[in-house]
C-alpha cells in the first residue's frame, strides 16, 4: 500500500459567544411549560416569549390581531376592539356563514420638504381576526358601531336564548 502524505492544518478556536440571559431565560421558562402542559395531555402551548410570529404576519403596524374584549350579557355578545388611528373605513366587518370576520388596512404617508431636503414614508399594515358565532345569536340584527378607537359589535341573542336562569340550591350533608 502506498504512503500518501497527509499535510495536518490546525483550525483556528471557534470564536466564544458570550452567554445571552435573556435567551437562556425564555429556554428555560419554554421548557418549563413545556413539561407543565404534558403532563396535563394538553395541546402544545405556543412558545410564551415567542415574538416572531407577530412580527413576520404584522405588516408595519403590527396589527395581525387587535386586541379584543369579549362580554355577555343576558341579552346580548358584545365585541370591542381597540383600533386607534383607523377610520370607520379602514374597517370590514362581514359575516361569512359560522364566522364573524373583522379586517381592515392602516396606512400611514408622510411627506416633508425642507430647503434643500425632501422626506418620503409610507407604511401599510393590514389585520384580520375571526371570531365562531354562538349559538343562539340573531343574525340579521347583528350591528357595529365605532367611536373614539374602538369598535363595537353587538350581537343580539334570540328570544330563546335569553331564557331567565335558574338557580339551584346545593344542600350540604
Amino acid at each position: 500500500m502506498a504512503e500518501v502524505p497527509v499535510e495536518v492544518k490546525k483550525a483556528p478556536p471557534a470564536p466564544m459567544r458570550r452567554p445571552d440571559p435573556w435567551r437562556s431565560l425564555r429556554n428555560e421558562m419554554d421548557r418549563l411549560f413545556d413539561r407543565f402542559t404534558r403532563d396535563f395531555d394538553w395541546p402544545m402551548l405556543p412558545r410564551m416569549f415567542n415574538l416572531e410570529p407577530f412580527s413576520s404576519e404584522g405588516g408595519a403596524f403590527g396589527l395581525s390581531a387587535p386586541p379584543v374584549e369579549v362580554s355577555e350579557d343576558a341579552k346580548s355578545y358584545k365585541i370591542a376592539a381597540e383600533l386607534p388611528g383607523l377610520d370607520s373605513k379602514d374597517i370590514e366587518v362581514t359575516l361569512a356563514g359560522e364566522m364573524l370576520v373583522l379586517k381592515g388596512e392602516k396606512r400611514a404617508e408622510k411627506e416633508e420638504k425642507g430647503r434643500n431636503t425632501y422626506h418620503s414614508e409610507r407604511s401599510y399594515g393590514a389585520f384580520e381576526r375571526t371570531f365562531q358565532i354562538p349559538d343562539g345569536v340573531d343574525r340579521d340584527k347583528l350591528s357595529a358601531e365605532f367611536a373614539k378607537g374602538i369598535l363595537t359589535i353587538t350581537l343580539p341573542k334570540k328570544p330563546e336564548a335569553q331564557k331567565p336562569q335558574k338557580r339551584i340550591e346545593i344542600k350540604s350533608s
